[in-house]
């Protein structure tokens, strides 16, 4: 394995600290063998408020290709799991079930201004699946990396066979890994097992009107993960994500308009990303602290002090084609937007620039942006540079006005 062979696309410079250390890394990540042990991520994990869980499930059952698979009760938990099939990652949807349960999770969003209005929803990070679950783990421990220990898993009711990292410093995520045959079905030891009726009911409502929209066939599985976080730790959280992953770093665009930059990472071992989404870092070229003096934009910036580092959005592929005489992506936003669904702007793109896009609003049960894409012919990238640089301005307007909701809201 050589994790270093891959073209390396983008504007942005890096310095000559993250230049070094990339190379270093991987290299070191490829001699170990962990590159040829991890995998792709085999699903993510999301934890929703009390209350809030089943009309998530709906919400995705909708907009996504999502089905609802089972239920796993733990004492304080109930954990849905979401599939599309094995050969595109799981959603774990978690909720708590007392609002006034205290955890380390929990405390990762009291600290900010808006993520404190609802403390218990955030996205947590993926699990990947390795070939050895004790040698990763064991590998990963020597190069200094943190994990729960067996009976913490236990008291945070996660499932047993997973070994799961302390959460990240700079992202606030934490990585799950799973020993799984790619042959074998994901299984999760985590409580009593169960197909809840109500669940269930609000799921089938959903797919039901999903067809009838004639959109059921249009949405694709996860193609990126895009997590946000300060300025200061772009480069050092890339690192961090590739030492303990099998990915590679695709490259980094610099969006001058919004005084930030879009870093993209890809799995080595799939190109294709439905089958491990590519996952991509968003952050300020400026601290907050200069803005008074340089007068940029600083949406970025904005959204992680708001809310703290955590995933911005998750985007989805759209079949590359048309349905009744438009393009698939502007089908599926016109009959979504139709049941009521807001997005932050028009679908923006072409045919020409090689892909469309578009930004949801934030989910009131998760707080996470559902983006479509859709792109066009043979087109590899993940964004034209004037399609993320509206992106990124759509999504900070709408952050102004989350802010301006809050009645409470204190800037700190």
């Amino acid at each position: 394995m050589n994790s270093l062979a891959f073209k390396r696309n983008g504007d942005k410079k890096n310095s000559d600290f993250f230049e070094e250390y990339l190379v270093r890394l991987l290299e070191e990540r490829d001699s170990v063998g962990l590159s040829d042990m991890i995998y792709e991520i085999d699903a993510i994990m999301i934890t929703v408020d009390p209350g809030h869980s089943i009309r998530y499930i709906a919400e995705l059952s909708l907009m996504s290709p999502y089905h609802y698979l089972v239920s796993l009760e733990t004492e304080n938990h109930w954990t849905h799991v979401l599939r599309v099939d094995m050969n595109s990652p799981d959603l774990l949807i978690r909720e708590v079930k007392d609002a006034h349960i205290q955890g380390i999770f929990r405390s990762l969003n009291e600290i900010y201004p808006i993520g404190s209005h609802k403390p218990n929803s955030r996205y947590m990070g993926e699990i990947l699946r390795v070939s050895d679950l004790h040698g990763v783990v064991q590998l990963q421990q020597e190069r200094d990396f943190r994990f729960f220990t067996q009976d913490q898993i236990r008291k945070l009711e996660l499932p047993g066979n997973l070994g799961i990292s302390k959460p990240s410093p700079y992202t606030h995520n934490i990585i799950g890994y799973i020993e799984r045959p790619e042959d074998q079905l994901r299984v999760y030891s985590l409580g009593v097992s169960t197909i809840r009726n109500d669940v269930q009911e609000a799921y089938c409502s959903a797919k039901e009107l999903q067809k009838k929209l004639q959109i059921d066939e249009l949405i694709l599985p996860i193609d990126h993960l895009a997590t946000r976080i300060y300025s200061q730790n772009r480069e050092v959280a890339i690192l961090e994500w590739l030492s303990l992953s099998s990915y590679y770093y695709w490259g980094s665009y610099d969006i001058k308009d919004q005084n930030s930059s879009t870093n993209v990472t890809k799995s080595v071992h799939h190109s294709n990303e439905l089958k491990s989404p590519a996952k991509v870092f968003t952050a300020n070229n400026t601290p907050y602290l200069v803005n008074h003096l340089v007068k940029l934009p600083s949406p970025t910036e904005t959204f992680v002090r708001n809310y703290g580092p955590r995933l911005h959005h998750i985007a989805l592929a759209v079949r590359d084609g048309t349905t009744n005489n438009i393009e698939n992506i502007e089908m599926v936003v016109n009959q979504i937007a139709a049941q009521g669904k807001d997005f932050l702007l028009d679908v923006i793109g072409s045919k020409e620039e090689g892909l469309k896009q578009i930004f949801s609003s934030a989910s009131e049960h998760s707080s996470l942006i559902i983006e479509y894409v859709q792109r066009f012919g043979d087109f590899q990238g993940f964004f034209a540079k004037d399609n993320v640089a509206e992106l990124t301005h759509a999504a900070g307007v709408e952050n102004e006005l989350n802010k301006l909701s809050k009645s409470s809201y204190v800037d700190s």
